[in-house]
């Protein structure tokens, strides 16, 4: 009893920060105080997404990655992507059954596809390894690869947002159009035409419709995100990370150039501040007037903390027995953790971005991360008793 209660306090931790720091951005807010007004978000969320994410994904993945972790960890990112593409096919099972306005749609599989595979397991996992006796073996070895692990989640998923579920929201955002087929100016019964001139005509059609489409969907699917800032600094951080000379050269204590990681560390650690002080600000918007259905709400808190732990559970446990995966606790329960996480973060950088649903983001962040600390307190205690 006094170790659940210990795991609740620890998975609540995270989860209270968030909160007192979206009631912070709440209150600059105001219209009385006015210091976190529309455009100061607009040009914060700027900052964001320029500076302060990839200098965190730099900064946490250079220093954790190894080519040795690398080769041990191959399932990882193949893990991650299965998050996001079961997380976005029951987003849009959510928005089937409830049926919202169309320019929520995109935020809505998003909620679902992309989780917080940042700070989250950055601050349990460390906790849990804390614990003596416990299944991970000793705390400092722990600490070490667990960290390891959670950084390369953390760089994996924030590619997978600004390549995957970036241009996944774009489309969803902004339908495809189809344009009117042009009709002939003659008259059809003064005009005989030949039947097989009649279906060459329908197939032209047909095609040109067909390439109308891949057209107008290429036009959506904004491709220079595959290289947006967070993903440039994986690449930067991945070659530093695996190539010895300059892993020596700038990572450590004892290296040359370790100011250069200081400071790139110093930067990156206003990136989650600075997220939820934006999701803050919005959420003002969205209590004075959304467009979001509790019934929406709902289903995606369901997606979200109910039915995509469970395919975690069955996707890892069936990677094991396959022979995937080591059989080592700590690596599995990572694992488990990427598909019982709260909505990522970046979310509310991505709507701040397109200029659209950015109130009704906060509204599902705050209810998401209200009842994060009851996901994040059961699931991973079922996940330590299933790896033990």
């Amino acid at each position: 009893m006094m170790k659940l209660l210990h795991l609740f306090i620890t998975s609540s931790k995270p989860v209270v920060e968030i909160l007192l720091i979206t009631i912070v951005g709440f209150y600059m807010a105001l219209d009385g105080v006015n210091l976190l007004g529309q455009d100061a978000r607009k040009y914060l969320n700027n900052i964001v997404f320029y500076v302060f994410s990839p200098s965190l994904i730099g900064s946490r993945l250079a220093d954790s990655v190894t080519y040795e972790s690398l080769v041990k960890m191959w399932f990882m990112p193949v893990n991650v992507l299965l998050t996001f593409i079961i997380g976005s096919l029951l987003g849009w099972i959510v928005i089937v059954i409830t049926k919202p306005p169309s320019q929520l749609r995109g935020l809505i599989v998003g909620c679902c596809a992309a989780g917080n595979l940042g700070n989250m397991p950055l601050i349990i996992v460390p906790a849990i390894c804390k614990e003596r006796g416990g299944p991970f073996g000793d705390p400092e070895n722990c600490q070490k690869y667990g960290m390891g692990y959670v950084a390369l989640s953390m760089a994996m998923g924030s590619v997978y947002i600004w390549t995957y579920v970036y241009n996944l929201m774009r489309v969803l955002n902004s339908p495809i159009e189809t344009q009117p087929s042009i009709e002939s100016n003659y008259d059809t019964c003064k005009v005989p035409l030949i039947s097989s001139q009649e279906e060459d005509n329908q197939k032209v059609g047909r095609w040109d419709k067909v390439k109308r489409r891949i057209v107008s969907l290429s036009e959506k699917v904004n491709l220079s995100t595959i290289f947006a800032p967070s993903t440039i600094a994986a690449m930067i951080a991945l070659v530093i990370g695996l190539i010895t000379p300059l892993r020596k050269l700038i990572i450590g204590n004892g290296a040359p150039l370790g100011v250069l990681q200081d400071s790139v560390t110093l930067v990156g650690d206003g990136a989650i501040p600075a997220m939820t002080l934006i999701i803050g600000g919005n959420l003002l918007k969205g209590m004075r007037s959304s467009g979001m259905k509790k019934s929406t709400i709902i289903g995606v808190l369901v997606a979200r903390y109910i039915l995509l732990p469970i395919s975690g559970v069955l996707i890892v446990r069936g990677a094991y027995k396959l022979d995937l995966i080591t059989s080592e606790p700590l690596y599995q329960f990572v694992l488990l953790i990427q598909y019982a996480v709260p909505p990522a973060m970046n979310l509310g950088t991505i709507t701040q971005l397109f200029g659209a649903g950015e109130s009704e983001c906060s509204v599902i962040m705050l209810w998401t991360y209200a009842l994060a600390s009851v996901s994040l307190t059961a699931w991973p205690t079922f996940f330590m008793w299933l790896v033990a």
